[in-house]
């Protein structure tokens, strides 16, 4: 194994575009515009290991890579990767890798999972890691933590993670994020950690009565809350009279109230952004997306506002993700099929991303 290059020399290397870090100078910069891969090894279409390590075919990878993606977010079930089949994860990351993609991974728990249960993971999976690119793998602690109440209890939790990552992954880039589900709100009541080797992940989907058809909420009429248009200005919400439903309504009215458009998108943005720049850290936005249930013009606006704002600011985006709604959407493909030809991915939200 290669000795350890002098501390922070990592952060400079990926992050050359992440303007969030003063001493950060311009430069090619892997970690600029990422996608989710979200059913790789989350709730994949088969557990079998060489059907893990095939899920993506050569075909896809070199599709998305000439597409200007330069990085992948490998969302992971801890369970998928039981016993032998952390092999077909770090299978699966030198195949990204050769194709010249910077890989972040790491535990995607149902449920939110439980701190012995992160602990271990990390225990289990950061040796297997240590063979890896040093430069092209950095693991994230865990996917959007929830301590209702007690951002001090996460912070204790990531603490600990982040030392036993160290234990095998010494002076590697770690992807740490603020409670409340990854959000800007909770990237910005946490405190930086203790190590120069860091970034910091903050997820957007705001507002989520657009984004995911107020999702979060039973019972809505969401071919009206689908007709919602982005900038939500009140004479585009004319879907308020398409639907009888009062709760409907109500969130309708809501949501065309607080008037979405292209400014208020990017003063979330911008509070994340100034977080980055007080505390002298990089900040990375992991997830971003918009159901492909909501109208295309909406959809393709809100997308390209939030690109838009965090290239504004030299944030690194991840859209989530190629193989969810939310995103391109691609099936998952059957086991035993690594040899397909590449999807096509949609031109509209390419072109919002501002790529090819």
């Amino acid at each position: 194994m290669p000795s350890d290059p002098p501390t922070g020399v990592r952060r400079r290397d990926l992050l050359g575009l992440m303007a969030t870090l003063p001493l950060v100078t311009q430069g090619a910069a892997p970690l600029r515009r990422g996608i989710n891969v979200t059913h790789w090894f989350r709730y994949p279409p088969s557990a079998d290991g060489g059907a893990l390590a095939a899920y993506l075919s050569t075909p896809a990878m070199t599709s998305l890579r000439r597409a200007g993606f330069d990085f992948v977010r490998l969302p992971v079930q801890p369970a998928v990767v039981a016993g032998d089949r952390v092999k077909a994860l770090v299978e699966a990351i030198r195949r990204l890798q050769q194709h010249g993609f910077a890989v972040i991974v790491g535990p995607h728990p149902p449920g939110g999972g439980d701190p012995v249960g992160l602990l271990d993971f990390w225990a289990r999976v950061a040796p297997h890691l240590a063979g890896l690119d040093r430069y092209m793998t950095i693991p994230e602690i865990v996917n959007e933590p929830v301590f209702d109440g007690d951002a001090a209890g996460w912070a204790a939790l990531q603490t600990k993670a982040l030392h036993v990552i160290r234990a095998s992954l010494r002076g590697r880039l770690v992807l740490l994020t603020g409670n409340d589900w990854g959000g800007i709100d909770g990237l910005c009541g946490m405190r930086p950690a203790d190590d120069p080797d860091t970034l910091y992940s903050f997820h957007f989907y705001e507002p989520p009565e657009l984004t995911s058809l107020a999702a979060y909420r039973p019972g809505l009429d969401r071919a009206a809350l689908a007709r919602l248009p982005f900038p939500t200005t009140a004479s585009g919400c004319a879907a308020l009279d398409a639907t009888r439903d009062a709760a409907t309504r109500d969130v309708i009215r809501f949501l065309c109230a607080t008037r979405w458009d292209a400014a208020a998108v990017d003063a979330r943005i911008a509070k994340a952004a100034a977080w980055g720049a007080r505390n002298r850290v990089p900040v990375l936005l992991g997830e971003f997306g918009a159901s492909a249930a909501l109208n295309r013009p909406a959809r393709l606006g809100w997308l390209a506002a939030v690109r838009a704002a965090c290239e504004r600011r030299g944030i690194g985006w991840a859209l989530w993700g190629y193989d969810d709604m939310m995103g391109f959407g691609i099936p998952a493909a059957p086991a035993g099929t690594a040899a397909r030809p590449a999807p096509v991915l949609d031109g509209g939200v390419l072109a919002a991303l501002g790529l090819a």
